[in-house]
C-alpha cells in the first residue's frame, strides 16, 4: 500500500470504493434537489418539496452537494476516505440529533422529516463503517 493509500498493483480500498460512492449519490442528491425546490426560498418549509420520502429545501440541496463534492476529493486515499467517513459520523450524527427536536419546527432551516432523520442516523453509521473498516483492496482504478 502506498502513502497515497492505493495498493502497488492500482486498487481501490473499500473504504474508499464507499466514501466514493457516498460522495457521488450525496452529489446527485443535492443536484437533482434543486429540480423539486428551485433556487428561491431557500430555508423554506413546503412539505409539497419531497424527494422520493424526504423533505428538501435549498439549504439542504447545498449542504447534499458539500458531503458529495467532499467525498469525491477525499476518497482519492485512504487516509482520505476515512477522514471522510468520520465527518460523516460527525456531521450526520448531528443531523439526526438536530432532527429530533427540529422536525415540525418553524426554525427548522433544513426543512427535515422523520425519513430525514432515519436515514442521518445510516449515514453517520456508514461514516464510522468507513473509517473503521479493514483496507482490503477492492477495485481497479
Amino acid at each position: 500500500m502506498s502513502a497515497a493509500g492505493h495498493s502497488a498493483t492500482g486498487d481501490r480500498t473499500l473504504p474508499q470504493t464507499i466514501a466514493l460512492a457516498f460522495g457521488a449519490i450525496y452529489l446527485l442528491v443535492g443536484i437533482v434537489g434543486f429540480f423539486i425546490t428551485g433556487f428561491d426560498d431557500f430555508f423554506g418549509h413546503d412539505p409539497d418539496k419531497t424527494l422520493i420520502v424526504f423533505d428538501i429545501n435549498g439549504m439542504h440541496n447545498v449542504v447534499h452537494i458539500l458531503i458529495g463534492v467532499a467525498g469525491l476529493l477525499l476518497a482519492r486515499t485512504l487516509e482520505g476516505a476515512r477522514t471522510y467517513g468520520w465527518l460523516l459520523a460527525a456531521g450526520y450524527g448531528a443531523a439526526f440529533l438536530y432532527g429530533l427536536f427540529a422536525v415540525g419546527q418553524d426554525w427548522d432551516f433544513l426543512n427535515l422529516n422523520w425519513a430525514d432523520n432515519i436515514l442521518h442516523l445510516a449515514t453517520a453509521i456508514v461514516g464510522v463503517v468507513i473509517a473503521k473498516m479493514p483496507a482490503r483492496s477492492g477495485t481497479r482504478v
